[in-house]
Formats: structure tokens, sequence, C-alpha cells
């Protein structure tokens, strides 16, 4: 029922975004917006058009092109950057706010939640400024990426005292 409500509630945040903008409201734009609201993962344009293309409702790379500049205008998803791999987005209603943690090998994102890091950044004040709201990447090398550069290691070790034996 939470869902269908807020299912609702996007849709209408787009319409309203349309019509102040004059544009169309067309059946790919609303079918994109259901795409994007049913995925919790970020997601990159060239994945959610795949996404689209596996469904029923089939779209041109173009229209998801135009389209996902649109929602990121009208606030319904954020667009990301993390470091050199394509932006990457994600829904933007009723999530709460979380912290992104990026591998800079694998290129993996992992959300995480603090709630003592969130209390900090939502009570700093800034002259002359009013927050929206806030973005924190952290960048490093996940627990995978660690564990096979170790094995990397493991086996380059053994490999130079395999040598100095034979």
């Amino acid at each position: 029922m939470v869902e269908e409500k807020n299912r609702e509630i996007i849709r209408q945040k787009l319409t309203q975004y349309l019509e102040a903008k004059k544009c169309r409201k067309t059946p790919e734009r609303y079918a994109i917006l259901e795409m994007i609201y049913t995925t919790n993962e970020h997601f990159d344009v060239e994945s959610l058009y795949e996404m689209m293309t596996k469904s029923d409702y089939r779209v041109s790379r173009a229209t998801v092109y135009n389209t996902i500049d649109l929602l990121t205008d009208a606030g319904l998803v954020r667009k990301h950057q993390f470091g050199r791999h394509p932006a990457q987005y994600e829904k933007v209603y009723n999530m709460a706010n979380h912290h992104h943690l990026i591998c800079t090998r694998c290129g993996k994102i992992r959300e995480v939640k603090d709630a003592k890091l969130s209390e900090a950044l939502s009570q700093r004040k800034f002259a002359r400024f009013t927050t929206a709201y806030y973005a924190l990447y952290v960048y490093g090398v996940c627990s995978s990426c660690l564990r096979e550069e170790r094995r990397k290691k493991q086996e380059r070790q053994n490999e130079k005292t395999d040598n100095k034996r034979a």
C-alpha cells in the first residue's frame, strides 16, 4: 500500500514538473520513472536502457538519456560521479540520506548509513546558504579487492621461493 502511494506521489511530481516546464507528458517518461523506482541499486544510463529493453516497454536510447536528465532536473533522481566511472544515478524520493563507499579498484559502490555522521552534517550551518542535501563519497579499496591483492602477492612470493629452489 505504501509503495503504491509513493508511486502515485512521484508520478504527480513528474506531472507537475512537466506542466511547469511545458514539456509533453509521454508514456515513455512515466515508464522510465517507474523502472527507476522499482530498483534499489545505483544504475548508469546504459544499464537503465538495458532494463527498459528487457521489459515489455521498449524505448530508444536517446529517450532514456533525455529522460534521465529531465528526471534529475525534476529532483526525482540524483546523479553521482564516482571517480572515472560512468555517472551513476539513484532514486531520491523517500530515500534516507546515506553515504557511499567506492572501491577505487573494482568500482563497487556500497551505501552506508551512519547516524552520528548524518546528525553532525545535518546540524552544520553555513553562512548565507541553505543546505538541500549532501553527498559524502569515501574512496578506498573493498575487502574483496584486498583479498585478491593479498592472494596475488602470496602467489608471487611462492613463485620466487620455487624459483630459488630450482
